[in-house]
């Protein structure tokens, strides 16, 4: 195979990556692909790493933030590594011309990462077939019923060669950030890191979280096992006195820490994340109100609908109309 070298070996040898992009792919996940190596060539004052953006036919790809990307064709790549970076319809942009392109990218001995929607762009490609992967927490429960032959972990990020995937821009960095303690060694990633005022560096198999808990779990530790179990029991939502109970406290006490950690009361908090979710599958799925309904804990579409209207304004049929 013509690339075959290991990515994850020290070497001072500068490793060339292409950037891959698909429309509809977001800002931030882009920037953390190429931004860390853009910090590392300058903290160690040497050329660490080269890159290009790439996209299908050299064409100019357009971001969810309304930036444009000036690309060259894949079919010249030459390179080490190639990091697949997308967004937003997914379905429409995955064409066989695409997959016949990535395959051949892998069988000329090319790693190649997904990030974002990239990972499920791989599987539908077939290459992800028999090996670990993650995509985002919002469409796992998607991937895996798409994807049965992927062994989906909720990870961070996960790598199984000649593979990478992460959940997303952040996990991303922490993956870019492995890569360079594993060529250059771990003070020269910190390095890196400290240059976005980036910490802690997180590891691979360090869960997705679906609520940023990391400033209250220092505070609040029994809140942020609270936000958890919301997060785990959306279909399901028991009661805030049931949760006190399972946390061993009264109602009141629960009430009060919560509103200290948060600035919410639980059992509004707890809707709006329902109500939320079910925002988002009305955008990103084809589930039908009763099915988006049972799956964010709502008795029936009409609970459902009523609690929409109020939240957001508009029924779920008109916020699809508009996406």
């Amino acid at each position: 195979m013509k690339y075959a070298n290991n990515i994850w070996q020290a070497g001072s040898k500068p490793l060339h990556v292409g950037l891959l992009l698909l429309d509809e792919s977001n800002t931030l996940s882009l920037a953390a692909a190429v931004d860390p190596m853009r910090a590392c060539n300058r903290r160690a004052d040497r050329k660490l790493f080269s890159w290009q953006f790439l996209s299908q036919a050299g064409q100019p790809v357009h971001l969810t933030s309304g930036m444009t990307v000036q690309t060259e064709e894949l079919r010249g790549f030459a390179g080490d590594l190639l990091i697949l970076v997308a967004g937003f319809h997914l379905e429409a942009q995955c064409t066989p011309p695409l997959i016949a392109a990535l395959r051949r990218c892998v069988a000329d001995g090319c790693q190649l990462w997904g990030v974002d929607g990239g990972s499920w762009i791989m599987a539908q490609a077939g290459l992800l077939d028999g090996h670990s992967a993650t995509c985002h927490w919002e469409d796992a429960e998607a991937f895996s019923r798409r994807f049965p032959s992927v062994n989906l972990v909720p990870d961070r990020y996960a790598i199984s060669a000649p593979f990478a995937t992460t959940g997303g821009a952040s996990p991303c960095i922490d993956l870019m950030l492995h890569l360079i303690t594993c060529r250059h060694g771990r003070a020269l990633s910190e390095r890196v890191a400290s240059a976005f005022i980036y910490d802690p560096l997180h590891t691979g198999d360090a869960p997705q979280q679906m609520i940023a808990t990391t400033r209250i779990s220092s505070k609040h530790p029994r809140i942020a096992r609270v936000l958890k179990q919301m997060e785990n029991l959306i279909d399901s939502p028991p009661t805030i006195a049931a949760l006190a109970r399972a946390n061993g406290i009264s109602t009141r006490k629960l009430e009060l820490e919560f509103k200290a950690a948060t600035g919410r009361a639980p059992g509004r908090y707890f809707l709006e994340l329902r109500l939320s979710e079910a925002r988002r599958r009305a955008i990103d799925s084809a589930q039908n109100v009763q099915e988006i309904a049972l799956a964010c804990g709502f008795t029936s579409q009409a609970s459902l609908a009523r609690a929409f209207r109020q939240a957001f304004g508009q029924s779920i049929s008109a916020l699809r109309r508009h996406h």
